[in-house]
């Protein structure tokens, strides 16, 4: 071991991407509940994106920098953080998070699985199918996912707008910054939630939300549920307000058996699995991978969490 590099605790275990790339770099995994040894001391925690019941204990063992393994921090326990800089795993998912929306997108439009047939049809040929080209696709939040969502949307020639916390300009060339929710969502034929959640967008998309959007549109929700008002949504799917949810996150999870979302017939409902892919652990490495050198060598951290805003 090369005493002069910080050390790594790990709640993770020992990932094998990580230690073939910090040769020498002393890595201890540690159990995420329970006491851990006395002996055991390190510069750098690597953590679930929940922290873990005995983080406290393990923050108090000469830790300066955090990294967790998630992207959003809503549920991580901030108030623990004793000066300790936090930085996540923000982009590693991003990929597969986009594609898994446009597949949704490509559904409504193309009316899938309604359009496959296991007999011969009253009428061949229907049902009239729609387009992504010329669509509006709105994001609530311009992060990795919303940017990687504008990319993918804009090659199928899709007119794409966001709405984002920052004034700065797009990073994406060719979408379009609106600055309030109406304007976001008037026209739009889908409207994507991207945002983190904070005490901002708890239930930003209530019934005025609803109310704003064209009728028939497409909501599709690949953040936290937190973000709508459940009570809202069913409303607006019930009166056909909505023509369509595509949700990949639920207001409790595991959501129990019997909830109305598994049921309701505008719904299209996925257990939170968009994040998957085959790449995203070695992304998720990789961005602390890449982390680690910045911290060894003094340089500034990426993905750097603002604890007081919460992402």
């Amino acid at each position: 071991m090369n005493g002069s590099l910080p050390r790594v605790i790990s709640h993770v275990g020992a990932l094998p991407g990580v230690a073939a790339a910090l040769p020498g770099v002393e890595i201890t995994p540690v159990p995420p509940d329970g006491p851990i040894d006395d002996a055991i001391e390190g510069e750098v925690l690597l953590t679930l994106m929940r922290g873990a019941p005995n983080l406290g204990e393990v923050l108090r063992r000469g830790v300066k920098w955090v990294h967790t393994v998630g992207t959003g921090v809503d549920e991580f326990p901030l108030h623990l953080l004793d000066g300790q800089v936090l930085t996540c795993s923000r982009g590693a998912t991003s990929v597969p998070i986009a594609e898994w929306v446009l597949a949704q997108i490509l559904a409504f439009e193309k009316k899938l699985p309604v359009a496959w047939v296991r007999e011969p049809p009253e009428q061949w040929g229907s049902p009239a199918l729609g387009t992504v080209e010329g669509r509006t696709i709105a994001l609530l939040g311009l992060g990795s996912i919303g940017e990687a969502v504008a990319r993918r949307a804009l090659a199928f020639d899709a007119k794409v707008r966001a709405l984002r916390r920052s004034d700065a300009p797009s990073p994406v060339r060719g979408v379009e910054i609106v600055r309030d929710v109406g304007s976001l969502v008037n026209d739009a034929d889908h409207v994507v939630l991207a945002a983190p959640l904070t005490p901002a967008t708890r239930r930003i998309v209530d019934p005025s939300f609803f109310d704003a959007m064209r009728p028939g549109a497409h909501l599709i929700n690949v953040a936290r549920a937190e973000l709508v008002d459940e009570d809202a949504l069913r409303s607006a799917l019930d009166r056909g307000q909505l023509g369509l949810a595509s949700l990949d996150v639920a207001p409790v999870e595991p959501l129990p058996r019997g909830h109305w979302l598994y049921t309701h017939p505008r719904v299209r409902l996925s257990a939170h699995v968009a994040w998957s892919g085959p790449q995203v652990w070695t992304a998720i490495e990789q961005s602390f991978i890449d982390n680690y050198e910045r911290f060894r060598t003094g340089a500034v951290l990426a993905n750097v969490v603002d604890v007081e805003r919460g992402y």
